[in-house]
C-alpha cells in the first residue's frame, strides 16, 4: 500500500501526470473549438451548392469539387482583388512601420522640452474612437479629390501609428545609450545612430510591428468601403463583402473558396514569423 500512495517528487514547474492529462485535454478542446470553423470553411469550398443547402448537413463533401477554386478566378475578379490587397498592404506596412520607428526613436532618444507632453498626445489618439474622425476625414479627402483612390488609405500612414510608436519606443528605451555615445564620439549624428545602430538591433520589434500592421491592413474593410467606389480598386475584404453582386443567390462554395485563399497569406506569414513576433512582444514589454 505504501508503494501505491507514496509521494512523487516533481521538479519545480513540472506537472503531475493528472495535470498533464488535464492540460492536453484542455488544449485539444480549445484547438477543436477554434479549428472547426476553419475546417468547415475548407470543406464547404469543395462542395457543390446542392450539397451545401441540402439536409442533413455534413462536414465532408460527397464529391471533392476543386473546380470551385478555378471558377473563382474565371467568374469573379479575384486576381484583381488579390493584387490590390497585396500592394496596398505592402506599401502601408512598410510606410507605417518605418515612420513609426523613426518617430519612436525621437521620443526614446531625443532630449527636448515638451517631449513627454507630445508623447501623451500621441497616446491619447489611441483612445479616440475612429467613428469620431471618420466623417471629418472623408469630407477633407473628398474636398481635395482623393476619394475613389488609395491615397486616403496610404498617405496618412506616413505619420505612423500611435500603437506602433508606443511599442517601438518601449524597445528603444531598453537599448543602452552608450551605443549612441560611441557613435557620437566617432563623429556620427542621429541619422547614423538610427540607420546603423538602432534599426539593425530592432529587427524583432519591427517584425512584430509589421505582423500586427499586416494583419490589420490585409483584413481592413472600413477604410476601402468608405473611400473606394470602383470595383477594379477593391481589395479582398471589400471584394468578398460584395461577392454576391454578380450572382442571383449567394454561391457559398465560391465564397468559401475565395475566403480560403484570402486566409492563406496572413496565416503563412504568422507561422513563419511567430518567433520574431513573440520575441518582439516580450522585449518591447520590458525596459532596461
Amino acid at each position: 500500500m505504501k508503494g501505491i500512495f507514496r509521494k512523487t517528487n516533481y521538479a519545480p514547474g513540472e506537472l503531475s501526470t493528472a495535470g498533464k492529462v488535464f492540460t492536453y485535454a484542455a488544449l485539444a478542446l480549445g484547438l477543436a473549438f477554434f479549428l472547426f470553423p476553419v475546417l468547415w470553411m475548407v470543406f464547404t469550398s469543395l462542395k457543390s451548392l446542392e450539397q451545401i443547402v441540402s439536409e442533413p448537413l455534413s462536414l465532408l463533401p460527397n464529391n471533392w469539387n476543386w473546380n470551385n477554386y478555378i471558377e473563382v478566378f474565371q467568374n469573379h475578379p479575384f486576381g484583381t482583388y488579390l493584387w490590390n490587397t497585396t500592394w496596398y498592404t505592402i506599401v502601408t506596412v512598410c510606410g507605417t512601420v518605418f515612420f513609426s520607428a523613426f518617430i519612436a526613436f525621437g521620443f526614446a532618444r531625443f532630449r527636448a522640452r515638451g517631449k513627454t507632453f507630445l508623447f501623451a498626445i500621441v497616446l491619447s489618439t489611441m483612445m479616440l474612437p475612429p467613428q469620431v474622425t471618420m466623417i471629418p476625414q472623408y469630407l477633407l479627402f473628398n474636398k481635395i479629390g482623393w476619394v475613389d483612390s488609395y491615397l486616403p488609405l496610404t498617405v496618412p500612414m506616413l505619420a505612423g501609428s500611435a500603437f506602433l510608436i508606443f511599442l517601438l519606443r518601449q524597445f528603444y528605451m531598453g537599448l543602452p545609450k552608450e551605443l549612441d555615445e560611441a557613435v557620437t564620439i566617432d563623429g556620427g549624428g542621429y541619422f547614423t545612430i538610427f540607420f546603423r545602430i538602432i534599426l539593425p538591433l530592432s529587427f524583432p520589434a519591427m517584425a512584430t510591428a509589421a505582423i500586427l500592421e499586416f494583419m490589420f491592413r490585409w483584413n481592413d474593410l472600413i477604410g476601402p468601403l468608405i473611400y473606394l467606389n470602383t470595383q477594379d480598386l477593391y481589395p479582398l475584404s471589400l471584394g468578398l463583402a460584395n461577392f454576391t453582386a454578380a450572382y442571383a443567390a449567394t454561391p457559398w462554395q465560391l465564397l468559401m473558396a475565395a475566403s480560403v485563399m484570402a486566409v492563406i497569406p496572413p496565416l503563412v506569414l504568422f507561422f513563419l514569423a511567430q518567433k520574431y513576433f513573440i520575441q518582439g512582444v516580450v522585449i518591447s514589454g520590458t525596459k532596461g
